[in-house]
């Protein structure tokens, strides 16, 4: 029997996808809210795919409990922040889980981390925590490190479609633990061992948020001397080994804009690139916001209460508005002592912000200015609607509009 700790974005994906192949599954959380909501057949946030693979779930006998289970596989899947000063990894919530498992987990049961750590953090905090506790680690209890490769908007395939890395101190337990991953992933799962798993995580995150960065850092050359930075990167990517993304308003969520600081905060002389592409990507809500101010003066539009923000979401086609940029830039507003904005978006049905809105032509009835945050599915559908509006498109993504500007 498996046990997941830990029932939010990546958690319960994971226990649903165990549960419906064949494996019996408690899933734990501390909210009685939310374990309530599961029991009564309904997920906790929208997902693609969720509702279809939360009914094999049930049928597959998935339980949902406040409660730890004695069962021989514990799947820790709780956040890890990141200390706002020293930017290294915060363990509390990971050893608090550990913590509980050690309580009442059988001799020989196998601890499997899923949440993203700094390389390292295993050995540094989860190792000694076990250990105070009077166990022998590889006899008493085994660790693995089993790190979530998935993406809001896309959970559900990537699950069973991305590659998995396993990480363990004996290879035995690493396969037994590849093998259950394997019930449902279709990926390749590679055993090795839990430092390396740690580092791989955390590198893939870091990869991209440099990447970001770049694109980002090159949209505003090209906004400060008047280049077309579409264009650009158009041209740029018919080379063979180039590939530039799109620029964006900034980095939310809780994977590329949190785990590179892992690395700043444990190897700050060696991370001077990684340093400087987190400050680039956490700069452009702020220029979002000058580029605002610059539209509007050019627009002769005075009232700000006319300007509106499309999409709160970390990205589209999702209600997960964790640090997203769109608040990243309110919150720099409110800084200021401005008036908020107004807003609205497709997928967070409750009030989140001041002055939201819960229906596109509301929205669009309020506002003369458009600032797309998020390139959600329902705007690049209906982008006729904004025909009479000044629009910045944030991600350059929309066709062509009478008065559209890009970053």
């Amino acid at each position: 029997m498996v046990n997941v700790i830990g029932l939010g974005y990546i958690g319960l994906p994971t226990a649903l996808m165990l549960a419906s192949h064949g494996i019996k599954v408690i899933g734990t959380n501390h909210h009685i809210e939310k374990v309530e909501r599961l029991r009564a057949g309904q997920t906790t946030f929208r997902e693609k795919g969720m509702d279809e693979l939360f009914r094999a779930a049930a049928e597959g006998g998935i339980v949902f409990s406040t409660e730890l289970a004695v069962a021989d596989t514990y799947i820790v899947s709780v956040q890890t922040p990141y200390d706002e000063f020293t930017k290294k990894v915060d363990m509390s919530f990971v050893n608090a889980a550990v913590g509980d498992v050690l309580r009442i987990a059988p001799k020989g049961a196998v601890i499997v981390i899923e949440s993203t750590v700094s390389p390292g953090s295993v050995d540094r905090y989860v190792r000694p925590f076990i250990e105070d506790h009077g166990l022998v680690i590889g006899r008493d209890i085994h660790l693995v490190h089993a790190p979530e490769r998935i993406i809001p908007g896309n959970m559900i395939y990537e699950l069973v479609h991305n590659n998995r890395t396993i990480g363990s101190d004996d290879p035995e337990i690493g396969e037994r633990i590849k093998a259950m991953y394997a019930s449902f992933c279709q990926g390749e799962i590679v055993v090795t061992d839990i430092k390396t798993a740690e580092m791989t995580k955390v590198i893939e995150n870091t990869y991209r948020c440099v990447n970001i960065a770049f694109a980002n850092e090159l949209a505003k050359i090209c906004h400060h001397d008047g280049m077309n930075v579409d264009e650009i990167i158009r041209i740029c990517n018919m080379h063979p080994r180039v590939n530039i993304l799109r620029p964006g308003p900034g980095v939310g969520g809780h994977c590329i804009p949190v785990d590179p600081w892992f690395l700043v905060g444990d190897y700050p002389g060696l991370t001077p690139l990684i340093h400087e592409a987190l400050n680039v990507n956490a700069s452009m809500p702020a220029f979002v916001l000058k580029r605002i101010g610059e539209i509007m003066e050019k627009e002769g539009i005075r009232d700000v209460s006319r300007v509106g923000l499309y999409g709160l979401s970390f990205k589209e086609n999702v209600d997960d508005y964790r640090d997203s940029p769109a608040l990243q830039l309110l919150r720099s507003q409110k800084l200021h002592l401005g008036t908020p904005l107004k807003a609205y978006d497709p997928y967070i049905e409750r009030d989140i912000v001041e002055n939201q809105f819960h229906s596109l032509e509301a929205f669009l009835a309020e506002v003369d200015f458009v600032v797309v945050m998020v390139k959600h599915r329902e705007i690049l559908e209906r982008t006729a609607l904004l025909k009479d509006k000044v629009v910045l498109d944030c991600h350059h993504v929309l066709g062509q509009l009478p008065r559209l500007y890009r970053l």
